[in-house]
């Protein structure tokens, strides 16, 4: 299927994929998913030749799981550090057949202690390993060593931090919305021909028309080469927000845009490039509001899944649908423009630039068009976070906060959401004290409910009061009173109790209502077993571990029938406290 959901055209009859290494070479070519392809020349790093050539053939293997240059990128700038490290060796092998254990090590232990360098450790040792000369013997155990997972180097925001970051976010995209819905009722207007012709707001809106049609506003071009905005009285000023912007966002207004949406939805960074524009449809059984359908995203989910869709209702100011509406209302003119310059574009995540003629070189991001930038660039994320005074790119602590808050993977499986985001978060952590300071009270309560909780005797207590299962000191002190008065609790509770004190004379009957309590395991659900007779059966093991096993099963012919009976009762639950 297409990115889109249509049913992809099969290739020409002819159709042969280039390989990424032609024979005899030592350039990689590696295409990424768009399409556009990057050389990468392993005669630049410095090994011998046959060292070049084993890495070029390691490195196209590998790049068969690619689909982006990034990835590519990456494992190129390390591979090239490992090329340096084997050149600097007393006695550089010529090639990786050369490699000694000795040299792994000397590169496992210069990178082991920190994260880039563990980065760097796995993914040499990837491309290693797709060298079958390295794939048995002493070498090859050295490569097969674990490598530490990099500890993340993100944590999500504190409550004051969040709300900073998404406070300074909302202003500028606000004030940017405003801005362009205000000047979009004019065009609206000067286009169904409601303004008075010759006024400041007919002159206006025909300058907004011609700013729709080509993303710019007229400029003059001065003899001594100074171009300057032809209408800037008019326009009050030739600032972007008094020119252009009137109608198109700029690129820091589009981050502040994408800043909101990865706090609401907690999207990936790279979700923004080639977010489509999503499909609207009416909510069944709603008049008043819009579902919309879009269409994430997921890089590393493999092949087959790189795509899910999420559906989110805009049911007014405060629900989740409503900042997708005014996102389309931001770009709208910008959508219609670059479709118009090359039709079928669809993207939603589009700005009007300061620079149209400075172009990106990352072939993984969409092409400019015209003016118009599409997606938010790692280094524009860091520079609007530094012209707000928020230090870093907040995406991946803003996607961090939301993963955690809601508590469920977005992008990501179910073990990397627990491993990556939740475990390592301090402030989940943090959250999460109060949780295991409950359960561990409640496991110790319930352990302790769980045991005898009364006194061993040796003989029997005559002011004491003799119950099925133990003899009570004092039921006017239970910790279980009846509404009535006195003690409220089951006699199979009575072992539980302070106030219960076991003698010899109970050992016989206690040790029998053990076996027959056990006997109903076989012919009981396990659950309701456990639910019934779990806690008794813990708590009578707890007895005759405290007065020793000999004493517990000694004498069993002492067992009589009133024992039988009183034992036959308590199974049957027929006895009242």
């Amino acid at each position: 299927m297409s990115r889109r959901g249509h049913r992809a055209s099969p290739p020409p009859p002819d159709h042969r994929v280039e390989p990424a290494l032609v024979p005899g070479s030592v350039v990689v070519t590696v295409t990424n998913k768009a399409g556009r392809k990057a050389e990468y020349d392993f005669g630049d790093l410095e090994v011998a030749a046959p060292m070049q050539r084993s890495l070029a053939a390691a490195f196209a293997a590998q790049s068969r799981n690619w689909t982006s240059h990034r990835t590519a990128n990456t494992c190129w700038s390390k591979i090239g550090l490992f090329a340096q490290f084997v050149a600097s060796l007393e006695c550089p092998p010529d090639d990786l057949d050369g490699l000694t254990v000795a040299a792994l090590q000397s590169w496992r232990d210069k990178h082991i202690d920190t994260n880039s360098g563990r980065g760097k450790l796995g993914m040499v040792r990837t491309l290693l390993r797709q060298d079958p000369r390295l794939s048995a013997g002493p070498v090859a155990e050295e490569l097969a060593r674990r490598i530490p997972s990099p500890a993340p180097s993100k944590q999500s925001y504190k409550q004051a931090e969040r709300d900073r970051v998404v406070l300074t976010a909302r202003r500028q995209f606000r004030a940017a919305l405003l801005r362009i819905s205000e000047n979009t009722r004019l065009l609206e207007e000067w286009r169904a021909g409601h303004l008075v012709a010759g006024s400041r707001e007919w002159k206006i809106g025909k300058i907004l028309d011609h700013t729709a049609r080509t993303g710019d506003v007229s400029r003059t071009t001065y003899p001594g080469g100074q171009v300057h905005v032809t209408h800037r009285g008019l326009l009050g000023g030739s600032r972007s927000e008094e020119t252009w912007g009137r109608l198109f966002l700029d690129r820091s207004e589009l981050t502040a845009l994408a800043v909101l949406l990865t706090d609401q939805f907690g999207w990936n960074l790279s979700q923004y490039d080639f977010m489509p524009v999503p499909t609207a449809a009416p909510s069944a059984g709603e008049t008043t509001s819009v579902t919309y359908q879009i269409q994430v995203e997921k890089h590393r989910a493999g092949k087959g899944r790189w795509f899910s869709t999420e559906n989110v209702t805009d049911s007014g100011a405060d629900s989740p649908g409503r900042l997708v509406t005014q996102a389309l209302a931001a770009t709208a003119h910008g959508r219609v423009l670059a479709n118009a310059l090359v039709p079928g574009t669809d993207l939603l995540m589009v700005a009007r630039s300061h620079r149209p003629e400075k172009k990106h070189g990352d072939l993984d991001r969409p092409a400019s068009i015209g003016p118009l930038d599409f997606g938010i660039p790692d280094d524009l994320a860091s520079w609007w976070a530094r012209g707000q005074g928020l230090g870093g790119s907040p995406f991946q602590r803003a996607r961090r906060t939301t993963v955690t808050h809601l508590g469920r993977p977005l992008q990501h499986t179910q073990g990397t959401h627990e491993s990556i985001y939740v475990l390592p978060d301090p402030q989940v952590q943090k959250a999460s004290r109060g949780v295991f300071e409950a359960g561990a009270l409640e496991a110790w309560d319930h352990a302790r409910s769980t045991v005898f909780g009364g006194k061993i005797a040796h003989s029997p207590d005559p002011s004491h009061q003799e119950t099925v299962t133990a003899d009570c000191e004092d039921e006017s002190s239970s910790p279980w009173p009846a509404p009535e008065g006195g003690c409220g609790a089951d006699f199979l509770l009575c072992l539980a109790c302070p106030n219960a004190h076991v003698h010899p004379g109970h050992h016989p009957r206690l040790a029998y209502l053990y076996q027959q309590i056990l006997s109903l395991r076989s012919v009981t659900d396990d659950r309701r077993f456990r639910e019934r007779w779990g806690d008794h059966v813990l708590r009578l093991e707890s007895l005759r571990d405290t007065i020793g096993l000999t004493a517990w099963t000694a004498d069993p012919g002492r067992v009589s029938d009133n024992d039988r009976t009183i034992v036959r009762l308590l199974l049957k639950e027929d006895l009242a406290p």
